[in-house]
């Protein structure tokens, strides 16, 4: 059993322990006290409050319109059901169009909703908003890309960085981001060698959906994993509830799998 499990709460400095020491860590989702309190004690590492919220609890198509104040709202309950899980929230679309409106939003997400680290999708402009959060305290994960509260910008959900142009772009990015002030990295939906080389050259943790095996850590969306999400499951997902022997179960196994780097697979990887 990992040390890691031991500790009463997790913190930055512990999920960087982990990146050195080589130990895989798993997040998930949730959007209440009770899921909240079920994938802490099933051994989450990090747990994120997601705009996701917009569409797997609100029946929204994107993320888009998810708000301020419903982020707070949700996260305030997640808080509530966490003691071992560091947690993690989105910063909404539009919310850090300006590094002032980010560090504005950013103070109401850690003071109202309790967030440890907050996270933004990558834009050309979130260097300097990056570097002023980190000025002033605020942990940051970077999201780099797919990156949905682009959906129209970037013509829908779709693997990024397969030619080799863009790939240099995303390893630059993610570079410029790290020596900026960013605390972590979540690359989303990209060809599993370039997620290795990002997390290879980067000196903190990097975060993978959709992303290959070699990052350090996993994420998914609960109601996927549990196969109560609306729609079809995407193909980095895996539905664990089918063999599982409840909610609790499920979790577990998914925790597991993430550690033995049994998940993801081969199937759930571009």
């Amino acid at each position: 059993m990992s040390a890691h499990n031991e500790v009463s709460k997790l913190t930055l400095r512990h999920i960087q322990k982990m990146k050195a020491e080589c130990e895989k860590f798993a997040c998930l989702t949730a959007y209440d006290a009770a899921f909240a309190a079920a994938v802490d004690r099933q051994g989450v590492d990090i747990t994120l409050v997601g705009d996701s919220l917009g569409m797997v609890v609100q029946g929204l198509s994107t993320t888009i319109p998810v708000s301020m104040d419903e982020l707070i709202y949700h996260s305030k309950m997640v808080a509530r059901g966490l003691s071992r899980s560091m947690l993690m929230v989105d910063m909404p679309f539009m919310s850090y169009a300006t590094p002032t409106d980010a560090l504005k939003n950013a103070a109401r997400l850690m003071k109202e909703g309790m967030a440890e680290i907050v996270k933004l999708e990558w834009g050309e402009l979130q260097l300097e908003t990056v570097g002023r959060l980190s000025e002033c305290g605020i942990p940051v994960c970077a999201h780099l890309g797919l990156t949905p509260q682009s959906y129209f910008k970037i013509g829908g959900y779709r693997v990024q960085g397969r030619d080799q142009d863009t790939a240099e772009r995303m390893r630059q990015d993610a570079k410029a981001l790290v020596e900026a002030g960013a605390d972590m990295l979540l690359l989303e939906c990209v060809p599993k060698d370039l997620a290795a080389q990002i997390t290879s050259e980067s000196g903190v943790p990097v975060i993978g959906i959709g992303a290959g095996a070699d990052v350090d850590g996993q994420i998914l969306v609960l109601y996927d994993i549990l196969d109560i999400a609306p729609g079809k499951r995407t193909r980095f997902s895996k539905n664990y509830i089918a063999e599982a022997s409840g909610i609790h179960g499920a979790i577990k196994q998914y925790v597991d799998e993430v550690k033995s780097m049994a998940f993801p697979a081969e199937e759930h990887t571009f």
